[in-house]
């Protein structure tokens, strides 16, 4: 059986006042792409600097991130606040543990979301 690995992931600015939530089936990549883009106007992430990653949830079908992904956006501030700080409580920004991590992302968060089920 092949297990397909999609991530709905939140990157946010150094002073951690802005949030970007997307979705991606490469979360080492995406993240290279949000730090390269840092300052360019022309996208959401780059204008706001969110580069530093802070949080993310892995899924087994694209459908399902996606619906999370558009779920997630649809939350205030506070609610995105209260997931991030559930897993990651001092926002630590995860870019270096992705880098060192590579595809090994269950060793920071140990679950995948899959049919809106959490398995661990």
């Amino acid at each position: 059986m092949i297990h397909h690995n999609y991530f709905v992931y939140i990157t946010t600015n150094v002073s951690r006042t802005v949030l970007y939530i997307g979705v991606t089936n490469d979360l080492e990549i995406r993240r290279k792409q949000h730090h390269d883009n840092k300052g360019k106007q022309e996208t959401f992430a780059g204008r706001y600097y969110c580069h530093n990653l802070v949080y993310w949830e892995r899924f087994q079908y694209i459908n399902d991130a996606i619906a999370r992904e558009k779920e997630l956006k649809k939350w205030n501030r506070s609610k995105k606040n209260n997931l991030i700080e559930d897993l990651n409580p001092s926002w630590k920004f995860l870019n270096q543990e992705v880098l060192k991590r590579n595809t090994s992302f269950q060793v920071i968060f140990p679950f995948v979301i899959s049919g809106g089920a959490v398995r661990s």
